[in-house]
């Protein structure tokens, strides 16, 4: 059963600001943007370390900031000059090359066996070292010492919280299409490390983190009775949420992780409920003869968006916890289903159906300022990252006579540009995917 693993010590070194002529910033909702060009060392070793995982750590860097689409990775072929570690660059030498940013690090293996990772930051206009780190972590941690390094570039560039050191838990797919298994795994923000944490014998749907990442909630088909369950990602034991008393399904935790917001099936009628996990209380949420289905707490826990037939069409309605008053946001052509809530609070995200096209988009929490971001044949499960900036969602190509039904995770920015898919094992399709918290 897989395990988290976790950072040992994190010391931050020393922070040296900018001055304003010599700020550099790059604007992460523009979308046309010019990239900051940046330039990653080869990282030193010392003390047997090992010269393989330093290149490891240099490549999970470039490659974080490159998808990003706000950086250009300066050619190894171009720098002017290797800078050796607590030596200043020659800023007119790498002007000349017109790199604005060099990171350089230094992975050190310590007498217990763990690797420390300094690294440096500099801003070759200003001529500053803008950031200073040092990570210790074991030698399994590798990826993740360049995941944090890269968090750490990304915020101090462009003052967004980063979502590299991150993972992404979803349904796995093999099989042929009539056939088809599915899995729960989990791996890293950029498709490394995938791991099963479910067998082949039951079927699972809409695995959803837990605020401080020790569990998961999904849906199970054990013993062919659909019930949510929660995951110990530390245990791996695997506990039923509740007796409700009919089919539940749809879970999501709330931001404090102390309830969980799910739908519910009795005589025929779904409403959507909240679970006290700390007190075990079952609450109604909805009443009527609608469909009310798909919660999404907002970020502090008062609200929840949800989409109903309630006023005829499938439509995102929020539910104010505080009151029970209910308003319908969306008023678009179309359906609207899966809301969710960015982090932040701004944005949700949704699924719209209309033309016989499936579109995921985002709006402000009153429905407006609606923007669409993707469209295809079937694409739904929108999931923010950290920073409210990236979203991840699965998308299904149309299947054909002689072509397998395909399904994607991909990834898109709040502007609609840089999308791309998280690469899978061949042979494994990816469906329902939810972005984690930063890593504990």
């Amino acid at each position: 059963m897989f395990k988290r693993i976790l950072l040992l010590a994190f010391v931050a070194l020393g922070l040296f600001t900018l001055n304003a002529h010599a700020e550099l910033k790059v604007d992460i909702i523009a979308g046309t943007t010019e990239p900051i060009s940046v330039a990653v060392q080869k990282i030193e070793v010392a003390s047997g370390a090992s010269a393989s995982d330093a290149a490891t750590i240099r490549t999970v860097i470039e490659e974080n900031l490159k998808r990003t689409g706000l950086f250009h990775i300066v050619n190894h072929n171009a720098f002017p000059e290797y800078v050796k570690f607590d030596e200043m660059p020659d800023f007119k030498l790498w002007t000349a090359v017109k790199t604005q940013v060099l990171v350089q690090g230094k992975l050190t293996k310590m007498a217990d066996k763990k690797y420390q990772l300094d690294f440096y930051v500099w801003d070759i206009p200003g001529k500053e070292q803008i950031e200073a780190q040092s990570l210790v972590a074991s030698k399994k941690s590798v990826r993740r010492l360049g995941h944090i390094t890269s968090d750490a570039i990304y915020e101090r560039l462009t003052g967004e919280v980063g979502y590299f050191d991150t993972q992404i838990v979803f349904i796995a797919e093999t099989g042929p299409v009539d056939k088809r298994v599915k899995r729960m795994a989990i791996m890293d923000q950029d498709g490394h490390g995938l791991r099963y944490l479910s067998d082949e014998k039951t079927f699972v749907m809409s695995p959803h983190f837990s605020p401080n990442m020790q569990s998961i909630v999904f849906l199970s088909y054990y013993d062919d009775d659909p019930m949510v369950w929660v995951l110990n990602l530390d245990t791996g034991e695997q506990r039923r949420l509740g007796k409700f008393g009919g089919m539940n399904f749809a879970p999501r935790f709330s931001p404090d992780g102390n309830r969980v917001a799910l739908s519910l099936v009795k005589n025929g009628i779904t409403h959507i409920y909240e679970y006290n996990v700390e007190t075990n209380a079952f609450t109604q949420l909805t009443k009527g003869d609608s469909i009310n289905t798909s919660p999404s707490y907002s970020p502090d826990g008062r609200k929840i968006a949800f989409n109903s037939d309630r006023s005829g069409s499938q439509q995102i309605h929020i539910l104010d916890l505080d009151t029970g008053k209910i308003n319908r946001i969306t008023y678009g052509a179309g359906r609207y289903a899966t809301p969710a809530w960015s982090p932040d609070g701004q944005f949700i995200a949704f699924t719209k159906m209309a033309d016989d096209t499936f579109y995921v988009g985002v709006m402000d929490p009153e429905g407006k300022n609606e923007k669409i971001l993707a469209g295809g044949w079937f694409m739904e499960a929108p999931s923010w990252a950290p920073g409210s900036r990236r979203l991840v969602y699965y998308e299904t190509e149309r299947a054909s006579d002689d072509i397998e039904r395909m399904s994607h995770i991909r990834s898109v920015d709040i502007t609609g540009q840089n999308l791309y898919d998280i690469e899978l094992p061949d042979g494994v399709n990816g469906v329902e995917p939810t972005w984690s918290p930063r890593l504990p």
